[in-house]
């Protein structure tokens, strides 16, 4: 026995596998990721097996992917949680949702006992002593604010730490703010006059209860869009084979697909997966390629044409050689395409982070300059009144309003889409889409029915179609061929025949005996190299389908042709209005398809499409829209396929046809329930009630600091004589975010 590097271990004990390391048994220093021959001594390179792979899980941050960190935890930006890099992690990552939601639950838990002892005036039946009430509610709210709620102070002060404020600063430091305050006006009444005469200082633990609890439900919802990211890897993952054929000296031999290594010669049967990326080095079949494609139709292989892992073998078996393996198949790049695409998005939050940047330091300088400056040149009691007036700045600066503001009008819009149709994936696409420049979209499924069915019968002689129609469903009913499916549903009511002797022809057609006569269903190619002649009639209408994305399927009986059958995957019905309205919504239409070029530029032209590009790969849709985007477009994308995933994650907007696959429908931001083109003009118009409405809830939340703020310091006691109660304070706060949500529930009456 041979030993590798010198470790002892017999070789012929290690099997070769995707991810070693290769060196030779005689020359030290000499290693290689691939198996083949040592550069000095010429002898076999064999496998290292002490060599282990790099195995740290690297962890970054979906708005900063220059973030990274060894272990899990939250971006010093602007406070997101991190996600696993890894796909195997991705997998099986929640993205925190379990943690968040018990988390909601506690705090949900106990913010309702404060918000109930807060509103006790109104409800007589919770009526209690002040004291004791208040009481309560402070260790209640405490216990939300310091359990549940523990973490936003905890990513506040790393903002602070970071000196990158962002909407945990503002969330920080409102709750605090209301928390702070209502403890010391529990403990101390006396240092607050406002309080002396009326009841009691007035407090404020259910704001502070309350934000926390809403913050936390944020954060849940953040959680359970970025789990979608793992349900899309599983679903892409479990696409690939678990084992594959292999074949050593003639023995074929079914082994785990991670031993499979480039070189393996591969026996692929009907009906299988094929296990990786390689050639066909012996034999020929029909190959199912709709997972990369797009495209129903299946391709026809032959010796030396390549093949894709995780496609479909149908007709015929073959021997295949293995060449890209693991993460160098075509699948996982899709699988590294959509993880890396949808990294790249950003949370609709960022208005308000950004925002953060100056209004939380203005907030903290004013309420510092209103204490400083009632404490210097104030009446007296000057303490008492300086440490009102700084908290009246500070509650009434709490971003509650802030907070609300996008979360109420994506929250009412989000199921205001549902009703018509409209699925939110992703929230910020909503904030995209109604910038959205160009709209790229996918042929089949899409702007087509997606299922080939049959549109016309032509003959040889007059009257012959149902004749000819019974003789092609007698053969296809035998026949695994995709467009057999829609010549059997034409024929669905009508007798067919017995056919003896059948027979199929890779790539060309089928053939057998119906009533002693021998009858021939197939493309033309094949016919007319059986000695069989197409009148130039019939030739003529044939063509004239073709060029209308028509595909033709001739009869011939005893070497005589009988006619044609022309099968198409029609246009939906909804598909030329969607058009017409999308261009008068000033967008620019472009279609990629897997497709050939004759039958996309015949839909292109039906529809009045601006621009269509055909046979093309997931990787050439990714180009051509990374290609858009550079140029300055903003890029919107329908599709319903596994081809269409990594271009539905990396444009702007995805747009995900209800009816396709669940990889397109996780990849995407936005999905159409129904499938129809239609409901894209629905979803841009709701994207545009929803912009509409957060700006507006925006400037509800700012006007009332705007006027507040100035106010609560009290700038205007010297003319005026006014000061703003805390209390006053709590209720223009408060009412601020009722403007908010009563604004927002106005979306629930668009259409």
């Amino acid at each position: 026995m041979s030993h590798c590097c010198h470790t002892g271990h017999d070789h012929a004990e290690v099997k070769p596998s995707a991810g070693a390391k290769y060196c030779c048994p005689m020359c030290s220093g000499v290693e290689s990721d691939k198996p083949g021959a040592c550069p000095k001594c010429g002898m076999a390179l064999e496998r290292n097996p002490t060599w282990k792979a790099d195995t740290r899980t690297l962890y970054t941050c979906p708005m900063h992917p220059d973030i990274e960190r060894d272990g899990p935890g939250v971006c010093p930006i602007c406070g997101m949680a991190l996600e696993s890099k890894s796909m195997s992690e991705a997998e099986t990552d929640d993205g925190g949702e379990v943690e968040m939601q018990g988390k909601l639950w506690l705090a949900g838990a106990f913010a309702l006992p404060v918000l109930l002892l807060a509103m006790g005036e109104m409800l007589p039946f919770l009526q209690m002593h002040t004291m004791t009430s208040g009481w309560v509610q402070m260790v209640l709210a405490t216990l939300v604010v310091a359990w549940p709620g523990g973490f936003i102070f905890v990513r506040a002060w790393r903002s602070l730490e970071n000196r990158s404020l962002n909407m945990f600063t503002l969330v920080g430091l409102g709750v605090g703010a209301a928390w702070l305050y209502s403890t010391v006006a529990l403990l101390r009444p006396g240092w607050f006059p406002h309080g002396v005469g009326h009841g009691g200082t007035p407090l404020y633990f259910e704001a502070a209860a309350v934000v926390s609890a809403l913050v936390i439900l944020g954060q849940l919802l953040e959680a359970r869009a970025r789990a979608k990211t793992g349900e899309a890897m599983r679903a892409l993952m479990q696409l690939a084979a678990k084992t594959a054929r292999r074949v050593v000296a003639g023995n074929e031999q079914d082994v785990p697909l991670d031993e499979v290594v480039p070189g393996d010669f591969l026996r692929v049967r009907p009906g299988e997966k094929i296990p990786v990326d390689g050639v066909i080095t012996e034999g020929a079949s029909t190959v199912d390629e709709s997972m990369i494609t797009g495209e129903a139709m299946p391709v026809a292989k032959k010796t030396g044409d390549p093949v894709t892992g995780a496609t479909i073998n149908q007709t015929g078996a073959f021997l295949m050689r293995a060449e890209k393996i693991g993460e160098e198949t075509l699948l996982a790049r899709i699988v590294e395409m959509v993880t890396n695409a949808q990294r790249s998005r950003a949370p609709i939050q960022r208005l308000a982070d950004q925002v953060s940047g100056w209004f939380v330091p203005a907030v903290v300088l004013v309420a510092l300059l209103t204490f400083a400056a009632w404490l210097m040149w104030g009446p007296e009691p000057r303490l008492a009144l300086a440490i009102s007036n700084a908290v009246a700045v500070l509650v009434i600066a709490c971003p509650c309003a802030l907070g609300l503001a996008t979360p109420m009008s994506i929250l009412v819009g989000v199921g205001n889409g549902a009703r018509l149709g409209v699925l939110v994936r992703d929230a910020a696409a909503l904030e995209r889409a109604e910038k959205i420049t160009h709209l790229v979209t996918d042929k089949t499924g899409t702007l087509t029915e997606g299922h080939p069915v049959v549109r016309k019968i032509v003959t040889a002689e007059a009257g012959r179609e149902d004749q000819v129609l019974v003789l092609a469903a007698a053969l296809e009913q035998l026949s695994e061929h995709p467009l057999a499916r829609a010549i059997m549903d034409r024929a669905d009511k009508l007798p067919l025949p017995k056919v003896k002797d059948f027979q199929s022809v890779t790539a060309a057609g089928v053939f057998g005996q119906i009533d002693g006569a021998l009858v021939q269903a197939g493309n033309l190619t094949w016919l007319t190299s059986q000695g069989i002649a197409i009148s130039p009639a019939l030739g003529d209408q044939a063509k004239d389908l073709q060029e209308q994305a028509h595909t033709v399927i001739w009869i011939a009986e005893n070497a005589a042709i009988s006619g044609f059958i022309a099968v198409a995957d029609p246009i939906k019905k909804s598909s030329p209005e969607a058009v017409k309205k999308l261009h008068a919504m000033g967008l620019k239409l472009v279609m990629l398809t897997g497709d050939n070029a004759q039958t996309a530029q015949a839909v292109g032209r039906e529809l009045g499409i601006d621009d269509v590009r055909s046979e093309l790969n997931p990787e050439d849709k990714l180009a051509i829209i990374r290609e858009l985007k550079a140029g300055g477009a903003v890029v919107g994308m329908a599709g319903d396929g596994i081809n269409d995933a990594p271009a539905l994650a990396e444009a702007d907007v995805g747009i995900a046809m209800g009816t396709g696959t669940d990889v397109a429908i996780q990849s995407a931001g936005l999905t159409l329930v129904k499938g129809d083109l239609l409901g894209i003009v629905r979803a841009l118009e709701l994207s545009r009630d929803v912009m509409r409405n957060i700006r507006q809830n925006l400037f509800f939340a700012f006007i009332y600091n705007a006027v507040g703020v100035p106010l609560a310091a009290g700038i205007f006691y010297p003319f005026t004589g006014w000061l703003l109660n805390p209390m006053i304070a709590g209720g223009a706060m408060a009412l601020s975010s009722v403007s908010v949500i009563i604004n927002a529930l106005r979306l629930r009456g668009a259409d």
